[in-house]
């Protein structure tokens, strides 16, 4: 017999949707939907984008009493997933809660310690997972033998093996975004979508978990699938902006030109931004991917010192960061530059030397953060090994706040660095310039205003 499933993003405070006017669909969700909606019937909940409270929630709940409630979960809005499950046992004593995402993978049993109000947490990727997990319990079976999972055994924790990767990531249906507030979605005024079409990481930086999550093989979807795809938003859903989501798209440089070539082919009409390392971009793949409908490349340039570069394990050099950007450029794209501070060994030195190569580089964007040693990262390790670690208040890691201590700076110095950072870059002659040769004056007026709102939280 089917279940009634509800997925939820809970609500939470976002920076990013106040400030830069951009919220993200949870398309991890989305795809736990669709391997889920054949059998089961399954509802979406948005609590940010949908601007829902708890009571919100509690209502919504209330309607549609579902069996079994997923919520998905950052570091930063673990406790907000608490409180949704909180509400959920109050309005269903019955329903099965379980919580998945990034933090619920490397902490599977603080979750089940701290929050009685949880009964599963999925660990990892988590489509296989779930499905099992769903069937077991709509036939009454026991969990015990489903890999990649953690739940209690009779008040002791009990945690399962990992659940082999999914190879063909073909394989995999499409995310369910009509099941999603598509029109909530927006980039300013634009609604768009985001996309992932690949998984893994064979990359070590220490700032990192994804290798953890989607392992240390990289794993990439076919090109006729990911435009099956693209058609998809563009032709169902009316939408012709799109964010591809890969931690790097341009990994497999032959795969990523088919996917150019194909939307080239097919005449898609479509924009869209993808992420690259500096190391892994070419003048050709650039022209390629501008033609077929790309604006934009995200750079993980991380620090304008190589000795910090070194430190983070990033394996680029500030010689392939000034090389990528100028084939990004000069294929007619934007560049978004992401910039960490705070990282063990800088120096005040080598965080002007970050903030200077920012505004010299010749980059459109920077986005600057502070390194935040998030569960299944490396640094997270070497932190809590070494007492580095000023709190445990995981609502406080958002990479805004300063939650690790390192020699030399207190949290002070290192969120003024930040603020620093980003005005010393969006109030530059050259930046405001570069953006006045393209943009109309009120939005170069915006830019400068968000990234002042942005850094100046830091100081309350």
């Amino acid at each position: 017999m089917g279940m009634k499933l509800c997925l939820i993003s809970p609500p939470c405070e976002s920076d990013v949707k106040r400030v830069l006017e951009v919220t993200l669909p949870p398309l991890g969700l989305a795809y736990l939907a669709s391997v889920l909606r054949g059998e089961h019937d399954v509802e979406i909940l948005d609590a940010l984008a949908l601007n829902h409270s708890l009571a919100d929630l509690r209502r919504r709940l209330e309607a549609s009493m579902p069996d079994v409630v997923g919520i998905t979960s950052v570091t930063s809005t673990i406790y907000n997933a608490y409180a949704v499950a909180r509400v959920a046992k109050e309005v269903n004593e019955n329903c099965i809660v379980v919580v998945g995402g990034p933090h619920a993978t490397f902490m599977a049993r603080q979750i089940l310690e701290e929050c009685p109000f949880v009964d599963v947490v999925v660990k990892g990727e988590g489509e296989r997972a779930m499905k099992l997990l769903v069937e077991a319990l709509s036939e009454g079976r026991s969990i015990e033998d489903i890999k990649g999972i953690a739940f209690r055994r009779n008040d002791v924790i009990a945690e399962t093996e990992p659940m082999p990767l999914i190879e063909n990531l073909d394989a995999l249906p499409f995310p369910s975004r009509d099941l999603l507030p598509n029109e909530k979605y927006r980039a300013g005024r634009t609604v768009y979508t985001t996309m992932m079409t690949s998984r893994g990481c064979p990359f070590t930086c220490i700032f990192c978990s994804s290798a953890r999550i989607f392992g240390n093989k990289w794993r990439g979807r076919s090109p006729e699938n990911v435009v099956a795809e693209i058609k998809e938003v563009i032709e169902t859903y009316r939408i012709k902006t799109i964010e591809v989501l890969d931690d790097t798209f341009t990994f497999n440089r032959e795969r990523a030109a088919r996917i150019a070539d194909t939307i080239i082919d097919e005449g898609l009409d479509v924009i869209w931004s993808a992420s690259s390392r500096v190391n892994t971009i070419t003048r050709t793949l650039a022209e390629k991917m501008k033609r077929a409908g790309c604006r934009a490349i995200y750079l993980g340039i991380e620090s304008g010192c190589q000795r910090m570069l070194d430190r983070i394990n990033k394996g680029t050099t500030l010689e392939q960061a000034r090389n990528a950007v100028e084939i990004v450029k000069k294929a007619g794209m934007q560049t978004v530059g992401s910039f960490i501070i705070g990282i063990p060994g800088e120096t005040a030195d080598c965080l002007k030397k970050t903030i200077t190569f920012a505004k010299k580089i010749g980059i459109d964007f920077a986005q600057f953060t502070l390194l935040t040693p998030y569960p299944g990262t490396a640094i997270f390790t070497i932190a809590d090994k070494n007492g580095w670690l000023m709190t445990k208040d995981w609502s406080k890691y958002t990479t805004l706040n300063p939650v690790m201590k390192i020699p030399g700076f207190g949290a002070e110095q290192l969120a003024t660095f930040l603020r620093r950072a980003y005005l010393s870059f969006y109030l530059s002659p050259k930046v405001i310039w570069n953006q006045l040769k393209r943009r109309q004056f009120k939005f170069v007026l915006k830019e400068i205003t968000s990234a002042i709102n942005y850094t100046g939280r830091l100081e309350r």
